[in-house]
C-alpha cells in the first residue's frame, strides 16, 4: 500500500505533549488510536502520528529543528477559518507561535498557515487550502 504509514517523535514529557497534540490532532480530524504507559498515537485514515516518553539517559540532548533530523510537521487545515481558530486556541494554551509580525503569510503571500512550536520546540505547521 502507498503512502507514509506512521511517524513516530519521542518527547521529554509525554503528559505535556500529548496534552498539546491531543486536541490539535482531534481538530485536523485524527482520532486516538492507541494508549500504553509511555506513548499515545491519534489516526486519520491509514496513517497514524505516535508520541513516545524518550527515556531519562535520551533527554540530557534538547531537541532543534535546525539539527540533523526532523524540521516539522505540516498538515493541512479544511480552511483559512480553521487556521484562524487553530491560532487563537494555541495562544489560549500559550504556546509559541512562530513568524508572528508575518503571521498568517509568513510562508509568502499566497501560503495561509499557522506556524507554532510544541511543548519540546518541535515546529508544526496548519496550511490552508
Amino acid at each position: 500500500m502507498p503512502g507514509l504509514h506512521h511517524v513516530e517523535i519521542y518527547v521529554s514529557d509525554i503528559h505535556r505533549s500529548t496534552d498539546v497534540w491531543g486536541w490539535f490532532l482531534v481538530e485536523l480530524g485524527y482520532v486516538p488510536f492507541q494508549v500504553w504507559d509511555v506513548g499515545r498515537s491519534w489516526r486519520l485514515g491509514d496513517t497514524y502520528i505516535v508520541f513516545v516518553q524518550a527515556t531519562e539517559r535520551y533527554r540530557s540532548v534538547p531537541y532543534h529543528r535546525a539539527h540533523v533530523g526532523l524540521n516539522h510537521l505540516a498538515f493541512w487545515a479544511q480552511s483559512r477559518e480553521q487556521v484562524d481558530a487553530l491560532t487563537e486556541r494555541v495562544r489560549a494554551r500559550g504556546l509559541r507561535i512562530l513568524y508572528e509580525d508575518r503571521h498568517p503569510f509568513a510562508g509568502g503571500p499566497n501560503h495561509y498557515a499557522l506556524y507554532f512550536e510544541d511543548p519540546d520546540r518541535i515546529k508544526v505547521e496548519v496550511i490552508a487550502p
